[in-house]
C-alpha cells in the first residue's frame, strides 16, 4: 500500500469512526447526565471522600470490564456475516446447537426476551435522556422546574415526528455534534480535576474494593446506579453492521472512554470539594454563564442518543419479522444510499405513546433510573449467555476457557442484576412488564403460524401424486404462468385447488413459490434461488433472503432465467390464499392466545404488499382456519 493509499484509508477510518461517535455512543455518552446524581442523590450513598473515590473506581473499572473487554473485544467478535445485535446473535447461537432441539428452544426464548427488553430500552432511553438534559433548567433557574416535563414532551414529539424523514439527511451532523459534546464534557471535567487532583487516585481498583468493605450491603445496592454508566454498551455490537468493528473500537478507546472518564472524575472532584453538589453534579460543573447553552447541547445530544435507539428498535423489529416472530408490517426506506435507514410507522407510534406515558408517569430521571437499570442489565446478561454458546459451538473454544470467561462476565451481570432487584417495585417493574408483553406477542405469533401450517398440512394434498395424476382427468389449460405462494412446497396450495374447483382451469405453467428466511443477514448468491422442475408444467421454486433484507419477489423472479425458468411479468398471475383465523378451544394455545393471534393476523400487512407483488397481477382467495 502506498503512502497516499494509507493516508486515504486513515482518513476514511477517521470519518467512519466520527460517524460511529454520533450514532453508537449517544446513549452511553449522555449517561454522565444522571449516573453520579443518582448514585449520590437524595436516596444514594453518603458523599464522603472514600465513597466518592470508590464509586468513581467502580464506574471506571465497570466500563473497562463490560464495555472495553466484554463488548468491544469479545462480543463484537461474534458477528453474523458482519451484522450484530441480539437477533443476529440469537440466530448465530441457534445455528451452533443443531443436535439439541431443547437447547435450540431455550436459545430462541432467551433471544426473544432479550429483544423484548430492548424494546423497553427503546422506550426508556428517550425518556430519561431528554428528561435529564431538560432538568438542567432547575439548576439554571429553580422556578422553571415545573416546565421540565412539558418541555420534554415537546422535544419528544418533535423527535418522533421526524422519524418518517429518516436520519440520512441529518445523520452527517450527528458525529460532529456528539464530538463537540464529548470534548465539552471532558473540558468541564478536566477543569475541576485540576482544582482537586487527588480524585485521579480513583483509577486504582483498590478504592472500589474498599468501598465494598466500608459500606457492605449499601455498596452492593449502589451497583444499581453504577449500571447507568454502562447504558448503551450493547450499541457497540448492535451497530457493528453499519460501521464495522475497527472504527467502533477506535472511537471508544481513543475518544469516548477518555472523555467519559475525565467527566466522571470531574464530577467526583466537585463532590470532594462540595458535597452539596450531589443534587446535580453534572450541571454544577458548568459555569453559570454557559448553563443555558449547555442545556441546549445536552438536549440535542439526548435527541441523538434517542434517535439511535429508536432506529435500533426499527432494525430489531424488521429482523424479528423476517425470522417469523412478528407479523408483517409496513417498512419504509428513508434513504436510497443506506440500506439500514428504515422507518416502521406502527412501531414509531407505539414507541411515542409509551415514551410520553413514561415521561408523564415518572416525571423525573430519578424515578426512571430504576426502570432503566433493569432493562440494560437484563439484555447484557442474555448477551453473555448467547455469546458463550457461540464461543463453544461456533468458535470451538475449550470448555475450561469458555467456563472461565462466562463465569467472569456472568458474575458481573448477576451482581448488577441482584443490585437492581430491590428497584422492581420502584419502577423496575416497567421494563419487565413491557418485556413480558412483547415476548408474549412474539411467541404467540410464532406458535400461531405453526398451528396454521399444521392445519393446512392436515387438510392438504401431497403435491407429487397430484401432479402425476393431473393428466388422468385433464382440466382446461390456459396460456400463461400461475405463481402460487405457499409455505409448503410439497403440498398442493389451497389457492390452486380453489382455482381448479371454481374456475375449472389450469395454467400452462404452475409455479409453487416459497420464500424462506435464513439465519444470516444476507443470502449468498448461489443459495438465493432453487428451482425443481416437475411433470406436466409444474415447478417448485424457493427464494431465500437474509433477515436483514427486504423481499422483492418480482425482482427475484426476473433473475430466475439462470435457473432455467423465464418469467414474463405481463403474462404471470400470482395466486394467494388468505387465511381467516377462527379462535377455538382446540388444543394448541389457550383461547386468549388464539384470539391474540387472530387479531395480529387481521392487522398484519398483506403478504402481497410485503413481497412487493403488483396488485393488478394478483388473485387472492380466502380460506377459513380454526386453531
Amino acid at each position: 500500500m502506498t503512502t497516499g493509499d494509507s493516508n486515504d484509508h486513515s482518513k476514511k477510518l477517521i470519518a467512519v469512526a466520527l460517524g460511529a461517535v454520533g450514532v453508537v455512543y449517544g446513549d452511553i455518552g449522555t449517561s454522565p447526565l444522571y449516573t453520579m446524581k443518582e448514585t449520590f442523590g437524595a436516596h444514594g450513598v453518603a458523599v464522603t471522600p472514600g465513597n466518592v473515590l470508590g464509586v468513581l473506581s467502580l464506574i471506571f473499572w465497570a466500563q473497562i470490564l463490560v464495555v472495553s473487554v466484554k463488548y468491544a473485544t469479545f462480543i463484537m467478535a461474534a458477528d453474523n456475516k458482519g451484522e450484530g445485535g441480539i437477533m443476529a446473535l440469537t440466530a448465530l447461537a441457534h445455528r451452533g446447537v443443531q443436535s439439541s432441539a431443547r437447547a435450540r428452544w431455550w436459545i430462541v426464548v432467551l433471544g426473544l426476551f432479550g429483544a423484548a427488553l430492548f424494546f423497553g430500552d427503546s422506550v426508556i432511553t428517550p425518556a430519561i435522556s431528554v428528561l435529564s438534559a431538560v432538568e438542567g433548567l432547575k439548576v439554571a433557574a429553580p422556578a422553571l422546574g415545573h416546565y421540565v416535563v412539558p418541555v420534554s414532551v415537546v422535544v419528544l414529539l418533535i423527535l418522533f415526528s421526524f422519524q418518517r424523514r429518516g436520519t440520512a439527511k441529518v445523520g452527517t451532523v450527528f458525529g460532529p455534534i456528539m464530538a463537540l459534546w464529548f470534548v465539552t464534557i471532558a473540558v468541564l471535567g478536566l477543569l475541576q480535576v485540576f482544582k482537586t487532583p487527588q480524585v485521579v487516585m480513583a483509577l486504582n481498583p483498590m478504592y472500589a474494593v474498599q468501598f465494598f468493605l466500608d459500606n457492605g450491603k449499601a455498596a452492593f445496592f449502589a451497583l444499581s446506579t453504577v449500571i447507568l454508566a454502562l447504558t448503551g454498551a450493547e450499541a457497540l455490537y448492535a451497530d457493528m453492521g453499519h460501521f464495522g468493528k475497527k472504527p467502533i473500537r477506535r472511537a471508544w478507546f481513543a475518544f469516548v472512554l477518555p472523555a467519559l472518564t475525565i467527566n466522571y472524575m470531574g464530577q467526583g472532584a466537585l463532590l470532594l470539594a462540595d458535597p452539596e453538589a450531589a443534587t446535580n453534579p453534572f450541571y454544577l460543573l458548568v459555569p453559570a454563564p454557559l448553563l443555558y447553552p449547555m442545556i441546549a447541547l445536552a438536549t440535542v445530544s439526548a435527541v441523538i442518543a434517542s434517535q439511535a435507539v429508536i432506529s435500533g428498535a426499527f432494525s430489531v423489529t424488521r429482523q424479528a419479522i423476517q425470522l417469523g416472530y412478528l407479523p408483517r408490517m409496513e417498512i419504509t426506506h428513508t434513504s436510497r444510499e443506506t440500506i439500514g435507514q428504515i422507518y416502521l410507522p406502527w412501531i414509531n407510534r407505539l414507541l411515542l405513546v409509551l415514551t410520553l406515558a413514561v415521561v408523564i408517569g415518572f416525571r423525573s430521571s430519578t424515578q426512571l433510573a430504576a426502570a432503566y437499570g433493569i432493562a440494560v442489565i437484563g439484555t447484557m446478561a442474555i448477551d453473555t449467555v448467547l455469546v458463550v454458546i457461540v464461543a463453544r459451538r461456533i468458535w470451538g473454544w475449550q470448555r475450561h476457557n469458555v467456563a472461565l470467561l462466562g463465569a467472569l462476565f456472568l458474575a458481573v451481570d448477576f451482581a448488577f442484576l441482584g443490585a437492581n432487584a430491590d428497584k422492581i417495585e420502584h419502577g423496575g417493574w416497567f421494563p419487565l412488564v413491557l418485556g413480558v408483553v412483547v415476548f408474549t406477542v412474539m411467541t404467540t405469533w410464532r406458535r400461531g403460524r405453526d398451528l396454521v401450517l399444521r392445519e393446512l398440512r392436515q387438510g392438504g394434498l401431497a403435491l407429487k401424486p397430484f401432479v402425476e395424476t393431473i393428466t388422468d382427468h385433464p382440466p382446461l389449460r390456459v396460456p400463461g404462468t400461475a405463481v402460487f405462494l405457499t409455505a409448503q412446497l410439497d403440498a398442493v396450495p389451497h389457492a390452486l385447488l380453489h382455482n381448479l374447483k371454481h374456475n375449472k382451469v389450469l395454467h400452462e405453467r404452475n409455479v409453487m413459490l416459497t420464500v424462506e428466511w435464513l439465519e444470516t443477514p444476507t443470502a449468498e448468491p448461489e443459495e438465493r434461488i432453487e428451482m425443481v422442475p416437475m411433470d406436466n408444467g409444474f415447478y417448485q421454486l424457493t427464494l431465500r433472503y437474509g433477515f436483514a433484507e427486504d423481499p422483492d419477489v418480482p425482482d427475484m423472479l426476473s433473475r430466475c432465467g439462470s435457473a432455467g425458468l423465464e418469467f414474463d411479468m405481463m403474462d404471470t398471475t400470482f395466486f394467494l390464499s388468505r387465511e381467516s383465523i377462527v379462535a377455538t378451544d382446540r388444543p394448541g394455545m389457550p383461547l386468549w392466545r388464539d384470539k391474540l393471534f387472530a387479531f395480529l393476523q387481521r392487522n398484519a400487512m398483506s403478504a402481497t404488499a410485503f413481497f412487493q407483488i403488483p396488485g393488478n397481477r394478483l388473485v387472492e382467495l380466502g380460506t377459513q382456519i380454526e386453531i
